[in-house]
């Protein structure tokens, strides 16, 4: 009987490696490299041990992406979008919007795993088997924390994985930049922009190796700790999910209303960018329709231009969401009790270091990577966590893109310019007749 439904299993596993080499999607992929992983760790609990290899090289290859990441988006994202001479009233309008949003969103995704306590109870003692010892969060009085934000040397920030110090430094570089001469600060933005471009390349060329490092995870989680482990993964989707609609019905739902946008014709217009960006898991995927559509149902071209790309970079409200969820569950799964002002110091990290990573499918990873061991965290979980990344990355890549378009029409709001489409559209008309 015991080998009649191994047998069975694995004519599934088959079955589902025919429907992934039929669909060759990533995603697809990534979702049957899991039940694979599930069943060798199961069926050959000691060969799936030595599978955790593989996750350790895909972690490995993330860390070297935070560093280049973080200061390619943030120092471009600030000067090249946010010079405040530039943007003006319109500018500053915006980022208060992002920055109060995006904290709501974190104060939320922190209550939510604190409430669920999603990543309690997961067995990591297995890890320590192996000679591997979970590091402890050491206490810290303010002035240490303080301090330790500064960095005093930006090469040594970068050695040791300090995201919070790369964050301040980038911050410094591009206010610093927006301060000289236009012809220098075009050449440093070109290059910083080519840097993240390539960075973005590079983080796609990684996740070809992801469904490999999801198997060896997953196998070598069942291998140790059987499985128990999915318990706690569906109680963390469903945590993420349930947070998400929160956010959505109980935050944007009511500043929508607050500020009068027309709920029908919004609904319509985003419908298209936000089934795209569900089914791609990434927001720049959905970026040219969701600018498309904002035009559509009356915001001027030159906000949309602006709070659009803008957003993109500093309002993730679905990304950051879940970074504090996740990070979160990643002390529960350790058995670390985290005190309230260091989830809140982490909270503040995240929400710097969340900027600018929209663009990527699971780029997130790359952040919650580097903001778990900056404060002495585990990375076992967040293997754990990659098991089902994917189907998180669609529900938090959607409100990404609702809340950017909701940010779009709140500034015309703002602003005054709602519906005046037409007339900017004559004037364009007019212009053009003149050059002519």
């Amino acid at each position: 009987m015991e080998i009649a439904m191994m047998s069975l299993r694995w004519v599934v596993v088959l079955a589902l490696c025919f429907y992934g080499y039929k669909k060759k999607d990533l995603t697809t992929w990534i979702l049957v490299s899991m039940a694979i992983g599930a069943e060798i760790g199961y069926d050959f609990p000691t060969f799936a041990k030595e599978l955790k290899i593989l996750s350790d090289i895909f972690l490995k290859l993330i860390k070297t992406i935070i560093a280049p990441l973080l200061i390619g988006t943030l120092v471009v994202g600030i000067a090249g979008h946010s010079d405040m001479k530039q943007v003006g009233r319109m500018g500053v309008k915006a980022l208060v919007y992002f920055e109060v949003v995006t904290t709501i969103a974190l104060v939320v995704g922190l209550i939510a795993i604190n409430f669920t306590k999603a990543g309690e109870g997961i067995d990591l003692s297995a890890a320590q088997k192996t000679g591997e010892k979970l590091a402890e969060v050491a206490h810290q009085d303010w002035k240490q924390i303080v301090l330790h934000i500064f960095p005093e040397n930006i090469a040594k920030a970068i050695a040791n994985g300090e995201v919070l110090q790369i964050v301040v430094f980038s911050i410094l570089f591009a206010i610093g930049l927006t301060m000289v001469a236009p012809h220098h600060r075009k050449v440093m933005i070109g290059f910083l922009e080519t840097l993240s471009e390539v960075m973005f390349k590079f983080t796609n060329i990684i996740m070809y190796f992801a469904p490999f490092a999801v198997g060896g995870a997953i196998a070598y989680t069942i291998g140790t700790m059987g499985l128990d482990i999915f318990k706690n993964l569906i109680m963390l989707l469903l945590t993420l999910y349930g947070a998400l609609l929160v956010f959505v019905f109980l935050v944007l739902l009511p500043i929508a209303l607050a500020v009068k946008v027309p709920l029908k014709q919004f609904l319509q217009a985003i419908a298209e960018p936000v089934s795209l960006a569900f089914a791609t898991a990434s927001s720049e995927a959905a970026l040219p329709k969701a600018m498309k559509a904002m035009q559509s149902i009356g915001v001027p071209q030159k906000i949309v231009a602006f709070v659009m790309p803008t957003g993109y970079s500093f309002n993730l409200d679905g990304t950051t969401l879940y970074l504090s969820l996740a990070s979160i569950f990643v002390a529960q799964a350790a058995g670390i009790d985290l005190p309230l002002e260091t989830q809140i110091v982490m909270c503040l990290t995240l929400m710097l270091t969340s900027k600018g990573v929209a663009g990527v499918a699971r780029a997130s990873l790359v952040i919650l990577s580097g903001t778990v061991a900056s404060f002495n965290l585990p990375a076992e979980p967040i293997m754990v966590i990659l098991g089902i990344d994917a189907l998180m990355d669609m529900g938090r890549t959607s409100v990404n893109v609702i809340g950017n378009c909701l940010a779009t029409v709140v500034v015309a709001k703002w602003e005054g310019e709602f519906g005046k489409v037409e007339e900017e559209i004559d004037m364009i008309e007019m212009q053009e007749e003149m050059e002519h």
